[in-house]
């Protein structure tokens, strides 16, 4: 994924009451944004029927049906969470209808599987469980839970699906991130699937971690083999194996255009040819992590998002019949990557010698603005691809437009056509400047545009004021929590109508999902009995346009209290960590193990924060974990949540501060005239720098350090002689102590 996901809980954002939108400048004159849907856990994906349905991919496997957007009950028509490893930015990632659903009942699905290749489900979580985690060892940052991807098809009976064809099992993945992606239908019916390179996101990763070492069989040998450069293909180098040639092709850093039916290459593919059947799949590769694909209306070109590395996030562009290699990891952006080309590494200096790549249609740097906007540059994730329509109703200067999002920035821009009528990647333009997590874009039947807030839970849309537009239902309840029995009074008097036409009201008070209470009544009231109660508003014009929310009202102020006794402190990388706690209330007295879950994560701060799930504890009062290596700044976050039998939650957290140390890398020269530094370029995990590099890590982490072989600087030819602790060019260092340090010699000489 693109995105470092946590679960809408551990967020802490409840979506009831008043629909939360961004402010009113957050979006250009005339679009406004709502809450389409509530209450959903972690959704990914978001498609709608022509008969009205609306399916919801959740991360976790599940993948809800409502029959509206009026549905508060909605169906539980696929569960796969025991085939689907939910964990980090594994699960559910693409769905799809099938062009002409619902006379065509196929819904394709893309997940990451709690399985290797060929292997059987669930490795690493249990049958049935939503949440699944990766045990230490192997540690998901250290040598990584190997999983694979699985794009297979349901089939609707009714409201219901029947039992999953797979299609394809591929996508070896080592790491928690960079796992499957999107899938798309071209305008001929065959069907598009990407997927990332399964490899690691905080070191160079050519394939050297794993027990046994090379777990996904990467050449040259197979699984036990420890690879090394030049010849190392493995890891993130995945992405460039169609160019192997020896071994059979995976499908790592690819996307694919397939007949749906069987799952073969579809006709018309660049590499027909082939013996390999993943090679005649491949219509382009070098992609890091794909993670949304759309298709250009009107054309048959299809356009990628493809999550960048420390620099730069892309968009990338493939014509029908071409087969594109877009150079990742041998490049990032539009640039070499010198992390990965100063190895030696053969597969980049051949695709450097050939020039055998494609370049990005649109780039933009990490920690920058892009055009001006006030959206956070903290982080970068591109996490949404959408083209605006020639016939929806939006300003016609957005017709054919492209729309792109970032999870990590919260943000959404747009790409207008320019006079060529290509879209004009030279001007980007901010759209959406509070947008919540975006995850996926798409234009609803409607002419909204439409995202999952995978925090929040929740469908926001993004409609146009000109022309008949849907109404905007609001509530307005007073009390919203107190003693039990509660009486409530309701108004719907802040519900409007851009047309400003009358509307009509209906309620559900009792919670029963269907709009039948105080019809026509703007200000109903309810007495409640003690609990959390769930009352909806729905608001209809006069052309027929449908609105709802819902609020959120306790009939008791009696939360649980949770409290964690420990732990309280600091943590050092790969310590066993005990934590315990207990929950009290008033009502049910001291609450049983089985209502408390615990949630651990680890928060990156490399400015604003975002979180990455580690892993969570359902059920138990106390436990263990091991504290999860991670780069520099970050720390844990443990929190406890309680349910009482009223179903009311209570919360409590402590967070937990890494211990650190301070690593020293830097370039040396061995010359008759003494012993001096040389500023050479050399990486620190992601990081890359000219010599001396000064860098903090968590304490007892480990990092992999990286000299170029070879390097001209000033005239002078530098060769790479050896590290001080005797590893290889690139190898992987623990960061033992307080301080550090270590040094790569050279020996130089004119050129």
């Amino acid at each position: 994924m693109p995105f470092n996901l946590t679960r809408s809980a551990l967020a802490l954002i409840v979506v009831c009451g008043l629909a939360v939108v961004p402010t009113a400048e957050a979006l250009p004159g005339g679009f406004r944004e709502s809450t389409a849907l509530v209450g959903l856990e972690l959704p990914t994906v978001v498609r709608f029927s022509p008969d009205g349905r609306i399916f919801v991919a959740e991360k976790s496997g599940l993948i809800k049906l409502y029959d509206g957007f009026d549905d508060v009950d909605p169906t539980i028509f696929a569960d796969l969470r025991t085939e689907v490893y939910n964990f980090w930015d594994h699960g559910l990632l693409g769905m799809e209808l099938a062009p002409d659903f619902p006379t065509d009942p196929r819904v394709y699905v893309l997940y990451s599987r709690d399985a290797e290749i060929g292997g059987a489900a669930p490795r690493w979580g249990r049958a049935g469980n939503t949440y699944d985690n990766c045990p230490s060892p192997p540690g998901p940052l250290d040598d990584g839970c190997l999983t694979s991807g699985r794009l297979a098809v349901l089939t609707a009976n009714g409201d219901q699906a029947s039992a999953e064809h797979t299609l394809i099992d591929d996508w070896c993945s080592q790491f928690p991130s960079h796992s499957i992606g999107d899938i798309e239908f071209g305008v001929d019916g065959m069907l598009y699937a990407s997927g990332g390179d399964g490899a690691s996101y905080s070191f160079v990763d050519y394939g050297q971690a794993g027990h046994p070492a090379n777990p996904c069989g990467d050449p040259p040998g197979g699984v036990g083999t420890l690879l090394r450069p030049p010849s190392a293909e493995g890891g993130a180098l995945r992405s460039q194996d169609l160019r192997s040639g020896v071994d059979p092709t995976g499908l790592d850093g690819t996307v694919i255009r397939i007949d749906p039916d069987s799952g073969g290459a579809a006709p018309g593919n660049p590499i027909a040819s082939s013996d390999d059947e993943n090679s005649r799949r491949i219509v382009a590769y070098g992609l890091r992590n794909p993670f949304r694909i759309a298709r250009r209306p009107g054309t048959g070109e299809l356009w990628i998002g493809d999550v960048g590395w420390v620099t730069w996030e892309e968009i990338d562009e493939v014509s029908p019949g071409r087969l594109e290699n877009f150079g990742w990891p041998c490049r990032e952006g539009p640039n070499p990557n010198s992390a990965y080309s100063s190895l030696g590494l053969r597969v980049c200096r051949d695709l450097s010698e050939s020039r055998h790549f494609a370049q990005p249609r649109l780039t933009y740097r990490h920690g920058r603005k892009i055009a001006g906007e006030s959206c956070s540059s903290a982080g970068s994730s591109i996490s949404g691809l959408a083209f605006y329509p020639r016939s929806g109703h939006f300003p016609d200067s957005y017709d054919g437009a492209l729309f792109f999002a970032d999870y990590s920035r919260d943000c959404i821009w747009v790409i207008k056509l320019g006079p060529d009528g290509e879209p004009d990647t030279s001007h980007v333009i901010p759209f959406d400047e509070r947008a919540a997590t975006p995850v996926d874009l798409l234009v609803g039947p409607d002419g909204a545009l439409y995202y999952p807030d995978i925090i929040g839970g929740r469908i926001q849309r993004i409609d146009h004021r000109n022309g008949n537009q849907s109404p905007v239902a609001q509530i307005v309840a007073r009390p919203r929590s107190g003693d039990a029995p509660l009486h409530v009074q309701f108004n719907s008097d802040n519900s409007t109508d851009p047309g400003g036409g009358p509307l009509e009201v209906a309620w559900d008070l009792d919670d029963d999902g269907s709009f039948d209470d105080a019809v026509g009544d703007r200000y109903p009231q309810r007495t409640f009995t003690g609990g959390a109660h769930t009352v909806w508003l729905r608001v209809t014009d006069s052309s027929g346009l449908v609105d709802t929310v819902s609020i959120e009202i306790l009939a008791s102020e009696h939360h649980p209290q949770p409290r964690i006794d420990y732990p309280f402190g600091t943590y050092t990388v790969g310590r066993r960590i005990e934590f315990g706690g207990s929950a009290q209330d008033v009502e049910d007295g001291l609450l049983p193990a089985s209502q408390l879950q615990w949630d651990l994560i680890l928060r990156h701060c490399p400015d604003r924060c975002h979180s990455h799930p580690v892993r969570s504890f359902e059920g138990v009062a106390g436990g263990v974990f091991v504290a999860p290596d991670h780069e520099y700044p970050a720390h844990l976050v443990l929190r406890l949540t309680a349910t009482d039998s009223q179903g009311l939650p209570g919360s409590t957290s402590v967070r937990i501060d890494p211990n650190t140390s301070e690593l020293k890398v830097r370039a040396i020269e061995y010359a008759p005239s003494g012993r001096r530094k040389v500023p050479l370029k050399l990486s620190v995990g992601s990081q890359t720098g000219r010599s001396p590099l000064h860098i903090t890590e968590l304490r007892r982490s480990r990092v992999t350090i990286t000299a170029p072989l070879r390097e001209v600087y000033r005239g002078r030819t530098y060769r790479f002689v050896r590290w001080t602790d005797d590893g290889a060019a690139s190898h992987e260092i623990g960061v033992i102590g307080a301080h550090r340090r270590v040094e790569a010699i050279y020996s130089s000489s004119a050129r």
